[in-house]
């Protein structure tokens, strides 16, 4: 008689196609399928880009606030965020009011986009009693180095007449950093004092260069060879001008560069906020979800994302599920809706990495399928369990 297993699912979504927890829940049902008398249990999981407040709010404990905010273009958003039960917690996403999604493929233009509403997220949180915010800032839209954010919450960028850069209604826009000669900060929110900025951030790239926000991002939110090169030099007199203000140089640190700058435009202003840090995404969504704890319960753990590939070594959820599950002694499976070589190197020695697809197809094929390839793949790995092939029974 065979025994029952404790099944542990954490997965990050597949983007474009499925949640976490759409996809958590289409493997488990795969998975009894073929082995009904297993115990299921799912942790759904992000990175800290889209889908991070779903994945947080499906662990249990939070409460949805919406917001009607700026989007990247201007034009209104209703934004959802997640607030604690004291309301001493928030959770925000960046991609909810600032993000590359909000804004069809052929209006993708980075340089005239503006991270305005991601501040007002943050000010609607703080009006609420939140002193503890959690940011994620993936999928973002923008390349204003967080001038949009730091405007909302009371800065001022002024040109070398010492005039306001952009005021209401003309947003601050990346292309505008180029005419920003200083940066007055006396008018920050007071009560940034008081908060608590955790933003979670899964790259490592500094704000300038051929490594920087302008050309390893630029490119997919809309912005051409030259528009790079603007942005470039804009985000450096920018830098120049912020940093200057703040009395610190945070250009280089790793993860300045990320979500077009906004990660070195809050670095900056780290001596205003009670605390600050920037933390990997996908650890402050397994901290959440408890996966510690979920781990110590388990006979074997799946987890898997859309594109198992060689961006996977840079912090991606399965590359830390798989490390957690190492940690705790138990065996992993990563499946992909597609996989790589540099996949499954990266998970070489934590996880059996498994393809969810069943023949040559291409990515738009697969994301219409839906939950049914994962459903079926999700059998297929049961049966073999059930076969006894090495994956943990």
């Amino acid at each position: 008689m065979r025994r029952s297993l404790d099944v542990l699912i954490a997965p990050d979504s597949f983007k474009g196609s499925l949640t976490s927890v759409e996809v958590a829940r289409a493997l488990a049902d795969g998975w009894q399928r073929a082995r009904p008398d297993d115990r299921i249990e799912l942790a759904p999981l992000a990175d800290g880009g889209q889908g991070t407040t779903v994945a947080i709010e499906a662990a249990g404990g939070w409460a949805w606030r919406e917001t009607e905010v700026h989007g990247p273009d201007f034009a209104p958003v209703q934004a959802r965020w997640l607030i604690s039960p004291d309301g001493r917690a928030a959770v925000i996403e960046m991609a909810a009011a600032s993000g590359l999604s909000l804004i069809p493929v052929a209006r993708r233009r980075t340089t005239e986009f503006t991270s305005m509403g991601t501040g007002e997220l943050i000010r609607a949180a703080i009006d609420a009693g939140a002193r503890q915010i959690t940011l994620g800032i993936g999928g973002s839209a923008t390349s204003d180095g967080a001038s949009g954010i730091l405007t909302v919450l009371g800065a001022s960028l002024r040109d070398a007449d010492g005039r306001p850069v952009a005021e209401p209604p003309n947003p601050p826009v990346a292309i505008a950093l180029s005419r920003v000669a200083s940066i007055d900060l006396s008018g920050l929110d007071p009560r940034l004092a008081e908060v608590e900025l955790r933003i979670a951030c899964d790259v490592t790239n500094p704000l300038l260069g051929p490594h920087g926000a302008a050309a390893v991002y630029g490119p997919q939110k809309g912005a051409s060879p030259d528009d790079v090169e603007v942005l470039d030099r804009a985000l450096a007199g920018y830098a120049d001008a912020l940093e200057g203000a703040a009395s610190r140089r945070e250009r280089e640190t790793p993860g300045s560069g990320a979500a077009g700058g906004v990660g070195f435009g809050l670095l900056c202003l780290a001596d205003r906020f009670r605390t600050l840090e920037l933390v990997p995404g996908v650890d402050v969504v397994m901290a959440a979800a408890d996966l510690g704890g979920k781990l110590e319960r388990a006979d074997l753990v799946i987890t898997g994302e859309g594109r198992i590939d060689a961006q996977t070594a840079f912090g991606k959820t399965a590359l830390g599920v798989a490390r957690a599950a190492t940690a705790a002694g138990v065996p992993c499976v990563a499946v992909g809706g597609g996989v790589e070589p540099g996949g499954t190197e990266a998970l070489a020695g934590l996880a059996i990495v498994v393809p969810v697809v069943e023949r040559p197809m291409t990515v738009e094929e697969a994301m219409a399928g839906g939950t049914e390839p994962l459903e079926r793949c999700g059998e297929r790995l049961g049966r073999l369990v059930g076969l006894g092939l090495g994956l943990g029974a």
